[in-house]
């Protein structure tokens, strides 16, 4: 009986959100977690499944078996028809998912938790933050609650905060409004022009705020938060986040060199791939622009890592950043939604690593050449990469062995399991 339990593995149920920049980071733990000799059932919705068959041929779904690991894919239906439009209406459909889409996961969860294989030791779940049910399932069935951001440290923290921006008339903050915000712990000053925009009055009666207020006061009691950034990067945000509860830097996920030396990853996303390196290839070093507003890994990096890219154009999505400074690319910043004009402000005034497309006027086509130019200029391109060389070591040394993400990625698995352990 006794060797039996030995032979027993931890058991990982994991489901990002649907929207690409939350699959890509989420593949990619799923292989780590899987790494450490875990199983992992990975679940998309159907939905998911559907439009990534209608983007690539069906070999994509042997992502996770060709790599040799113990995860099984399995899908769930979100409710919803397949050829329901859930882009256009984004609205209806996220109200959906808030309020129905726990039932049918919950369902899911119970199946498994009823055939219990005998080969699993502990199941445990793996799930965005940004989703509200989590702790209300960990709780049902008695499982480890792991919540994993795929955002920066930051953004967490300001959503983690948001009682304190409401006790300070900061949220919702006044749209034009331009106050310091000092009071947030690890924080040490932030102007509220910087904030989220669904922190603000003018998205107040749209769906995104709900979404934070419920899964931040889910994720307060999360057992482990794991954060797709780098601890040298954010550090005492993440220092002061740690006093609450276990937080793990463990980024950038999706270019981890150890996970990539024994399960080289392809592109898996909802796009089609395309190949322009023939034609990056008869351009001049530093002469192309790159404009992209959405993520692909393998195609970003393969374009962004060729000598020819002296720019990047970017909406400032968090896979997209790493992604340029994995590749020591400047940027030129123009946020549309979301974390995105945060995001922006690490990249422009903390990190300087790019510049603003606009700076702050209305855009036109004047102001759009006028900063190309700026950012494509020689000079201005040098000083920004060499700052840009300084992430990229960052996050290459943070992925080495011995390194903070591999470290903190490590004693996540060791508390992971004692925790498991404990409730067995």
């Amino acid at each position: 009986m006794a060797s039996e339990k030995m032979q027993k593995r931890p058991h990982a149920i994991m489901i990002s959100l649907h929207y690409q920049g939350h699959i890509t980071p989420f593949v990619n733990l799923a292989l780590k977690i899987a790494s450490k000799g875990f199983s992992v059932t990975f679940v998309h919705n159907e939905f998911v499944h559907h439009t990534i068959s209608k983007s690539h041929n069906i070999h994509q779904f042997n992502l996770f078996s060709e790599s040799g690991l113990d995860i099984r894919y399995a899908t769930i239906s979100d409710g919803f028809p397949v050829e329901f439009d859930r882009f256009r209406h984004g609205e209806v459909y996220i109200e959906s998912i808030l309020r129905d889409f726990s039932i049918r996961f919950d369902e899911f969860v119970g199946k498994i938790i009823e055939s219990n294989p005998t080969s699993l030791q502990a199941t445990f779940l793996v799930t965005d933050t940004l989703y509200s049910w989590p702790e209300t399932i960990a709780n049902k069935y008695g499982l480890v609650n792991v919540s994993f951001w795929t955002q920066p440290a930051l953004v967490f923290s300001l959503d983690y905060h948001f009682e304190l921006l409401r006790e300070n008339g900061h949220f919702p903050c006044k749209d034009n409004m331009e106050e310091e915000i000092n009071y947030i712990p690890g924080i040490e000053s932030f102007n509220t022009r910087d904030l989220m925009p669904y922190l603000k009055e003018a998205e107040m009666d749209k769906v995104s705020p709900k979404i934070i207020i419920n899964s931040f006061r889910g994720v307060k009691k999360a057992d482990f938060i794991l954060h797709n950034t780098v601890y040298e990067l954010e550090p005492t945000t993440l220092s002061a986040l740690n006093k609450n509860q276990p937080n793990y830097a463990i980024g950038p996920i999706s270019f981890s060199q150890n996970l990539a030396k024994t399960n080289p990853i392809r592109s898996h996303s909802f796009w089609p791939d395309s190949d322009c390196t023939e034609w990056l290839a008869s351009k001049p070093p530093g002469s192309v622009l790159y404009v992209s507003f959405g993520s692909l890994v393998e195609v970003s990096k393969q374009v962004l890592s060729n000598p020819c890219v002296g720019g990047f154009l970017t909406h400032c999505g968090w896979n997209s950043i790493q992604e340029s400074m994995w590749c020591e690319v400047p940027m030129i910043c123009y946020p549309l939604a979301y974390d995105q004009p945060t995001n922006r402000k690490l990249v422009v005034d903390v990190w300087k690593i790019g510049i603003n497309l606009s700076d702050g006027v209305p855009i036109n086509r004047a102001c759009v050449a006028q900063n190309v130019r700026k950012l494509m200029n020689a000079s201005t391109s040098e000083g920004l990469r060499m700052e840009a060389r300084k992430m990229k070591d960052i996050l290459r040394d943070a992925n080495k062995n011995g390194g903070s993400s591999d470290l903190n990625f490590d004693q996540f698995v060791k508390d992971l399991k004692a925790k498991l352990h404990a409730m067995d």
